[in-house]
C-alpha cells in the first residue's frame, strides 16, 4: 500500500507538525509514502531522507499581498491535480490529504479512482466563505474525513465516514518535557507562539506585557522577521522591556522550558482554534494554559483544574488571572500536575493506529 500525501504549506504552524508525526508513525509501520508540499523551511523537512519516504516540491511562500497569495494558489492546484495523474495506473493507492487546501489533488483522485481520506484541520464555518467552499467539496468528494475535534465536526453537514481522531504528540516530545518540567525556575515566564494574524491575539499579548510589568513575556511568531517589523510598524507598536519577541522557530521546546505559563488568546469572535497543539504541548510540559471559552482548544482544559478559559474581550480578568496563578505556589502546583495528567490522555500511539485503520481500513 502507497500513500500519497498533500499538504499545500509546509511551515512550523500546527498542522504540518500534526502531519510530521503522522506519517513518522506510518513510516514505521512500513508503509511507504510520497508527501507534496512546497519548498522551504518547515516540519515536514524532518522526513526527509527516512527510508520509504519520497518528497515532491514546488515554490509556495504565503505572502501579505492578497492577490500574489491567490495567484499562487491557483497554481499549487494546477500543479497537484496534473501532478496527481502519475498515479492513474498504480493499484493500491490512497490520497491523504492534510487540510482542506489541497482540492487539486482530490478532485484528480476522484477522477482516478482513487481512495481519497481528508485530515481536517479548520472550522471552515467560522472562516471565509471560501473556506466554506472548499470544505463543501470536502465533502463530496471524500471517502474519509478526519477530524480533530467534536466541536469542529459538529459543524460538518456530513456525518457518515466522518471520525474524530485528536491530535497527539510524539513520545520524543514528552521524554524531552519530563528532564525540565517541575524544575523551580528563576523567572515568572508568560509565554504565546501565535502568527500575525489580528484574531491570534497578538496585539492584545503586548498589551499584557505593557500591564504586567513585573513578569517575562515571550512572543514566538510563526513568521520572517520582515513579517513581524512590517507588522510592529503598522501598528505603531513599541516592544516593551520585559516582552521579547521571536521570529519562526524550528524547535520550541526552549521555550516551554523557561515559560510558566502559556496562553492561547484567539480571538473567538473572528477565529476558533479547533484544537491547539500548543496547549497540548504546554500540558505535557506541566504547564497551566490560558484559552478562550470555546472551540476545540476549550475542550483541552478543566476550568479551575488545568488552567481557565477565559476570553480575550475580558483582557482585564486574564491580567488578574496570570497574577493569581504565578503568585499562589499551591495553585501553580496542582494546575501544573493535572496539565500533565489531562496530557496523557492523547496518546500517540491510538491516535497513529486509529489513523492507519482510517486511511487503510
Amino acid at each position: 500500500m502507497k500513500i500519497v500525501c498533500f499538504h499545500v504549506l509546509n511551515d512550523y504552524s500546527g498542522s504540518p507538525k500534526v502531519l510530521e508525526m503522522v506519517l513518522s508513525g506510518l513510516l514505521s509501520k512500513g508503509y511507504s509514502i510520497n508527501l507534496v508540499t512546497s519548498k522551504g523551511n518547515g516540519a515536514l523537512n524532518n522526513l526527509q531522507g527516512k527510508k520509504n519516504m519520497i518528497f515532491y516540491q514546488y515554490y509556495y511562500r504565503f505572502s501579505q499581498n492578497m492577490l500574489w497569495n491567490a495567484l499562487q494558489f491557483l497554481y499549487v492546484q494546477c500543479y497537484i491535480f496534473f501532478f496527481s495523474f502519475r498515479y492513474l495506473f498504480q493499484k493500491d493507492i490512497v490520497f491523504y490529504l492534510n487540510t482542506i487546501m489541497p482540492v487539486g489533488a482530490a478532485v484528480a483522485a476522484k477522477l482516478s479512482g482513487k481512495k481519497i481520506v481528508y485530515h481536517y484541520h479548520e472550522n471552515a464555518s467560522a472562516k471565509s466563505r471560501f473556506y466554506v467552499f472548499l470544505a463543501w467539496f470536502m465533502q463530496k468528494l471524500a471517502d474519509e474525513i478526519i477530524c480533530v475535534s467534536d466541536y469542529q465536526r459538529q459543524f460538518l453537514r456530513r456525518k457518515n465516514a466522518v471520525t474524530t481522531i485528536p491530535n497527539s504528540l510524539p513520545p520524543s516530545f514528552e521524554d524531552e518535557c519530563v528532564k525540565f518540567r517541575g524544575k523551580g525556575k528563576k523567572e515568572k515566564r508568560i509565554l504565546m507562539l501565535s502568527s500575525l494574524k489580528l484574531y491570534k491575539g497578538t496585539l492584545e499579548f503586548i498589551c499584557l506585557a505593557v500591564a504586567l510589568p513585573q513578569f517575562r513575556f515571550e512572543l514566538v511568531i510563526n513568521d520572517s522577521w520582515s513579517a513581524i517589523n512590517l507588522f510592529l510598524k503598522e501598528y505603531g507598536i513599541e516592544v516593551p522591556s520585559n516582552l521579547t519577541i521571536w521570529d519562526r522557530q524550528k524547535n520550541v521546546l526552549h521555550f516551554y522550558e523557561r515559560a510558566s505559563l502559556v496562553l492561547n488568546l484567539s480571538n473567538k469572535e473572528l477565529f476558533i482554534e479547533t484544537f491547539g497543539m500548543t496547549v497540548l504541548e504546554a500540558m505535557t510540559a506541566g504547564l497551566p494554559v490560558i484559552v478562550p471559552t470555546v472551540g476545540g482548544v476549550a475542550d483541552l482544559v478543566d476550568d479551575g483544574v488545568n488552567g481557565y478559559k477565559i476570553d480575550v474581550q475580558q483582557l482585564e480578568d486574564i491580567k488578574m488571572r496570570i497574577i493569581s496563578i504565578l503568585t499562589d505556589d499551591e495553585i501553580y502546583a496542582s494546575l501544573s500536575r493535572n496539565a500533565i495528567a489531562l496530557s496523557k490522555k492523547y496518546s500517540y500511539a491510538n491516535t497513529i493506529d486509529s489513523i492507519e485503520k482510517t486511511i487503510i481500513g
